[in-house]
C-alpha cells in the first residue's frame, strides 16, 4: 500500500537556540556530516520502497527550500518532494491539520511524521513492521534517557511485552518514565480525527476562558498524543541506537560525530569519507572541492565543507568546518564550529572543552564562530560564541562576542 512521509521543518520565528548559526541558514539546512540536517531523514525515507512522496511542512519562505528540493529531487528522482508553507506558525499538529487534504491525496494507507531536528538512525522499517504486526493506528519512536533528563521531553508509559502505550505526558513535573518521545511517528488517517477532537476541546476551553488563544495553533505533543493511548492502538518502538535532538547550535557537534560514525561503520569508502592514514583519524568527511594540505591532521569526527582551505600542519578534531573557511598553517580547531568564510590565523587555537550532556547534546564547551569571523595569528579562543563579521585579535575565553 502506498504511504507518504511528512517532515516538520519549523520556521523563521523559531530556532533562536540555534543562533548564531541560524542567522545565516535555517537550522534544518545546516550541514552536519556533509549534508543538511533534514537530508539525513530524507535518506532514511528513501529507503522505504512504498514511499513515493515527501512533504516538508513549515513556515519559512518558499525560496528557502527551492534549491534544496531541486537537489534532493535529482538525488531521488522516483520520489516527489514538496514544500507546504503555512501562512503562519500553526504548531506541530496545526500544520498537519491545515494540509490534511494534500496529505490524504492519493489515499495513503499511512504516513510517517518526522521532526527535522532529530538526529538518529531512523529505524523506519522497524517502525513499519511493528505497525503491521500490531495492526496499530499509531506508532511512536521511543528512546531511553537518564531519569533526570526525562522531564525535558514527552514521557511514555508502555506495556513491557507488547509495547502498547498506556500513558503519554509532555514534560511532566514529576517522574513518569525515562522512555521518551524521539520525534518520529507512523500514523494512519484516523490521526486527523484525533486532531479534530483536540481542536474542538481546545476551542471550547479557550471560549470558556474568554481567551485570545490562536485558534489555528495545535501541538502534536501536548494536544494530540495524550489522547492516543485511549484508542488501544498506540504503540512504541524503542530504539537502542543513537539519538539526539538538535536544539542548540552546539548540539550540531555531537550530531556530526554520530552521523559520521554511522556512515563510516556502514561504508568506510562512502563518497567524501577519507581513508585512514597517518594524518586522517576516521571518521572524516571532506568535500571534494576543499583543499587540505597533506601535512594537516584531521579527525576523528570532522566535517570539512566546500572550498575550505586547510593549511600545512593544521589540526582539526571533533569539529565542523563550513564552506569557504581558511585555516592557516599550524592552526588548531577542536570541539568547534567554524562557519562560512571565516578565517583562523597561523598558530591560532580555537577550541571548546567538549563536554556534552548525554541526551540533549547541550553545548557546554563548544566554541562557535559565526560567518565571516576572523581570528588573528597566535590567538587562543576557548569556549566562546562569536556573532558574524567579528575580528578576534586577542585571547578570549568563556565569552559571547556580540
Amino acid at each position: 500500500m502506498p504511504s507518504k512521509a511528512l517532515i516538520l521543518v519549523g520556521g523563521g520565528t523559531r530556532g533562536t537556540r540555534f543562533r548564531p548559526l541560524s542567522l545565516d541558514i535555517p537550522k534544518v539546512l545546516f550541514p552536519v556530516a556533509g549534508k543538511p540536517i533534514v537530508s539525513h531523514a530524507i535518506d532514511a525515507i528513501a529507503g522505504i520502497d512504498s514511499i513515493k512522496e515527501i512533504l516538508l511542512i513549515g513556515f519559512y519562505d518558499d525560496a528557502v527550500f527551492k534549491d534544496f528540493i531541486a537537489d534532493s529531487q535529482k538525488q531521488y528522482p522516483g520520489i516527489s518532494i514538496k514544500y507546504l508553507r503555512e501562512y503562519k506558525a500553526m504548531g506541530t499538529a496545526g500544520g498537519l491539520y491545515h494540509f490534511r487534504d494534500e496529505i490524504l491525496k492519493g489515499n495513503p494507507s499511512k504516513f510517517f511524521v518526522i521532526h527535522a531536528d532529530v538526529c538518529c538512525s531512523f529505524p523506519l522499517k522497524e517502525i513499519d513492521t511493528l505497525y503491521l504486526e500490531k495492526q496499530a493506528k499509531a506508532v511512536i519512536l521511543g528512546t531511553r534517557v537518564h531519569k533526570d533528563e526525562a522531564r525535558n521531553y514527552g514521557c511514555i508509559v508502555a506495556e513491557p511485552k507488547t509495547g502498547r502505550v498506556l500513558h503519554y505526558v509532555e514534560k511532566p513535573e514529576s517522574k513518569v518514565s525515562n522512555l521518551i518521545n524521539a520525534g518520529v511517528y507512523l500514523f494512519d488517517k484516523t490521526i486527523f480525527d484525533t486532531i479534530a477532537e483536540a481542536k474542538t476541546a481546545r476551542d471550547e476551553a479557550s471560549a470558556s476562558r474568554f481567551g485570545d488563544d490562536d485558534q489555528d495553533v495545535l501541538r502534536l505533543e501536548q494536544d494530540v498524543l495524550v489522547r492516543l493511548p485511549q484508542t488501544g492502538s498506540f504503540y512504541v518502538y524503542e530504539t537502542k541506537d543513537f539519538w539526539l535532538q538538535i536544539k542548540t547550535a552546539g548540539s550540531a557537534v555531537p550530531a556530526n560525530s554520530l552521523y559520521l560514525q554511522k556512515l563510516f561503520q556502514a561504508n568506510p569508502s562512502a563518497p567524501g569519507l577519507r581513508a585512514p592514514s597517518a594524518t586522517i583519524v576516521p571518521p572524516v568527511f571532506v568535500d571534494p572541492s576543499a583543499q587540505v594540505d597533506d601535512s594537516a591532521k584531521l579527525g576523528p569526527n570532522v566535517s570539512i565543507g566546500p572550498n575550505a582551505k586547510i593549511g600545512a600542519g593544521a589540526r582539526v578534531r571533533d569539529s565542523i568546518v563550513l564552506g569557504g573557511v581558511e585555516l592557516k598553517h599550524d592552526s588548531v580547531v577542536l570541539n568547534s564550529i567554524v562557519s562560512s568564510d571565516s578565517k583562523v590565523g597561523a598558530w591560532a587555537r580555537v577550541e571548546g572543552t567538549g563536554h556534552h550532556t548525554p541526551a540533549s547534546g547541550a553545548p557546554d564547551g563548544v566554541t562557535i564562530l559565526a560567518s565571516n569571523v576572523s581570528v588573528a595569528d597566535e590567538v587562543h579562543v576557548q569556549n566562546v560564541l562569536v556573532l558574524p563579521h567579528k575580528e578576534i585579535k586577542t585571547d578570549v575565553k568563556n565569552e559571547v562576542i556580540m
